[in-house]
């Protein structure tokens, strides 16, 4: 439990350390938010395109996607760090230490979690003054999809960072995947939208369930029920750790 909570803490100082990490999380999210949220409802400002948004105007409906992309894009970062303890042998001392391996990397994806959610809330509560549509009672039950997709994500780029060498190589792939799961996801534009070959690769994103689950809770409509959601991403999420427990467990540094 030593390893849990001290590994959860180190991420958590880390972050809070790192200020131009922390003003760069912010930027990202609030410029899709303010320029391409904003531009694109001028677009569709017009009483036939709430039709096609669920009943409510753009910005709305874009909300939750912006504060999903927020946490996965934190989260999924995060494995980067893993890169940085191999080369300053941070890691290694982690793997020789008598404690349990799981707890560690356990503590640590926590630790990421947490400061990706702590993201995802700011971004949030910023969203509830440019949108008008929101439903506030909604905000505790995105937090909570928000902390599940955090620790799939995190987990799948520790398990990611855990087989690569290099942050070059590491960010190489994470840019090949983030743009095509963040637009898979129905984050910016309905999946009913997207043509059937687009909508095949869109029910096995798991940031599709998160998505879908938040525009539930804040607006009020979704494509699956929100029993789905929760579900599916929560099983993904808890896939993404076991193969980053199993791939800890079996770690070596040369």
């Amino acid at each position: 439990m030593r390893a849990f909570t001290t590994l959860t803490y180190r991420q958590i100082k880390r972050f809070s350390n790192a200020r131009s990490r922390v003003v760069g999380s912010f930027v990202n999210p609030i410029i899709w938010l303010v320029f391409f949220g904003l531009g694109w409802s001028k677009v569709f400002n017009f009483p036939m395109a709430k039709q096609i948004f669920g009943g409510v105007d753009y910005l709305s409906f874009l909300a939750p996607g912006i504060v999903a992309m927020t946490i996965f894009s934190s989260s999924f970062i995060s494995g980067i760090s893993v890169i940085w303890d191999k080369q300053f042998g941070f890691l290694k001392e982690i793997l020789v230490a008598p404690s349990s391996r799981k707890a560690a990397i356990v503590g640590r994806i926590v630790g990421d979690s947490l400061t990706s959610l702590l993201q995802g809330i700011i971004i949030l509560l910023l969203t509830f003054t440019i949108a008008e549509s929101l439903s506030p009672s909604g905000i505790p039950y995105v937090l909570f999809i928000g902390f599940i997709l955090a620790v799939g994500f995190a987990s799948f780029g520790v398990s990611l960072a855990l087989k690569m060498t290099s942050m070059e190589g590491f960010q190489m792939v994470m840019s090949f995947l983030m743009l095509p799961l963040l637009f898979l996801s129905g984050a910016f534009y309905p999946i009913s939208a997207m043509p059937s070959w687009m909508q095949i690769l869109a029910h096995i994103n798991p940031l599709t369930y998160a998505v879908d689950g938040s525009r539930y809770f804040l607006i009020g409509t979704s494509n699956f029920p929100i029993a789905m959601d929760i579900g599916i991403l929560a099983l993904l999420s808890l896939i993404f750790l076991g193969v980053a427990l199993y791939l800890f467990e079996r770690a070596t540094i040369d």
